[in-house]
């Protein structure tokens, strides 16, 4: 079955194209460009979607009519709202909500209107496969290497010596949140949300409007409050990328091992 794996940033996929180069196809289409190709077994189709709720939803849409995907994984960054998520660590999104929807007082607020839905759920076996993997990279008896992938200059700095993984609620909203006052916000209607980001609420939807499973992998990359920009794009291309792409490089290594 085909396997779509969307990110927000170029980062964010470039090691898994880099793994694909060799053997790799490029369609373009609605100015994205698709990847299509074999990783460890698996026939993937790898494509940057760009920032935002529209442009993840528009990408969701041609990966499923376009190329038949049968299961769909998005991965990128997310700001931590809960007290207990810390930068570095991974949060598997079992649930989703968009909280900037209000379409009150013809439907209530944060529900997709006509859809009756509020809150849309992902896949219960890919969300196992995921946690299992990222498991597996955490774990030092089975992935020893992690400072060659990570520098110890990006653990000290980001104090990444205790990453965890969380699963549970994503927000999702066309903006980004960098006030502590809008995350606290945020906590108070919605007090099991883990994190907030702007693509995986509209990736839920498209996916139960088609029937694809789907999974969503957020690494924080800040805590949403004021300093939410500082060292963002360090952040990124020294830890982040390397964090998910290793963790999805296990997921599909595990499903070929299945097979």
């Amino acid at each position: 079955m085909t396997l779509g794996i969307i990110a927000a940033l170029p980062e964010e996929i470039a090691d898994l194209l880099d793994q694909m180069k060799e053997h790799m196809v490029k369609h373009t289409i609605g100015r994205r460009d698709f990847y299509e190709g074999n990783l460890y077994g698996q026939h993937c189709i790898i494509v940057l979607a760009r920032v935002g709720k529209v442009a993840a939803s528009a990408t969701c849409v041609t990966l499923i009519q376009s190329f038949n995907v049968k299961r769909i994984i998005f991965t990128g960054l997310a700001g931590s709202i809960a007290p207990n998520v810390n930068i570095g660590d991974i949060v598997i999104g079992t649930s989703f909500c968009q909280h900037d929807l209000d379409a009150d007082p013809f439907f209530p607020r944060y529900e997709v209107p006509l859809l009756g839905k509020t809150f849309f759920e992902s896949d219960v076996q890919l969300n196992h496969a995921l946690l299992h993997s990222a498991h597996e990279f955490l774990d030092p008896s089975i992935n020893d290497n992690i400072h060659e992938i990570i520098s110890r200059d990006a653990f000290k700095t980001f104090s990444l010596d205790n990453l965890r993984i969380h699963q549970g609620l994503i927000l999702s909203g066309d903006q980004f949140v960098g006030h502590r006052i809008t995350a606290a916000d945020l906590i108070s209607v919605f007090p099991e949300g883990l994190c907030t980001e702007m693509e995986g609420a509209a990736v839920a939807q498209v996916c139960y409007e088609y029937d694809i499973p789907f999974t969503v992998m957020r690494i924080i990359s800040d805590k949403a409050d004021q300093t939410a920009h500082t060292d963002f794009k360090r952040f990124l291309t020294e830890v982040a990328r390397f964090i998910s792409s290793q963790i999805l490089i296990k997921f599909l290594q595990n499903l070929q091992n299945k097979v």
